[in-house]
């Protein structure tokens, strides 16, 4: 079962906590189709916060198909997201390099600030091969643009 960690400093609502540490959860894997996710008493239990809250959470998960609440029964989750499971050797590379940025002395949020740009570089559209003289224009074109 998923437990949500409640960061009261980050600025993000926390029902979007919620939605978004459940559907890490579900591209990670951590939760599959049939899996019962807390009731609103446990998560109010475990992270002090308001049950409306949780319950507004739990409504946008069911907006986005990700959930189903069945009277009586709690929510239950419907569908998966993404093919990243938590024991992806990739995981273990990701692991290895957060750890020499940080030996570095890169602190959490340069770390996330070079891990976006990267993931911006890589996933911001797709990927098109690359036609001849494509890269010499576009190499023009910036040097116009920045004078």
């Amino acid at each position: 079962m998923v437990e949500f960690r409640i960061d009261r400093r980050s600025g993000v609502a926390t029902y979007l906590q919620i939605v978004q540490q459940t559907r890490q959860a579900l591209r990670l894997g951590l939760l599959e189709p049939g899996d019962k996710l807390p009731t609103a008493r446990e998560v109010v239990e475990a992270t002090a916060i308001n049950p409306n809250t949780v319950l507004k959470a739990y409504r946008e998960l069911e907006r986005e198909g990700l959930v189903e609440a069945r009277r009586g029964l709690g929510t239950f989750v419907r569908k998966s997201l993404g093919s990243a499971p938590a024991d992806s050797p990739l995981r273990g590379e990701l692991d290895a390099w957060a750890a020499s940025a940080r030996a570095a002395g890169m602190e959490r949020d340069d770390v996330a600030a070079l891990f976006t740009a990267v993931l911006e570089e890589h996933f911001a559209q797709p990927e098109q091969p690359e036609q001849p003289g494509q890269s010499e224009q576009s190499e023009h074109v910036s040097e116009g643009d920045s004078a």
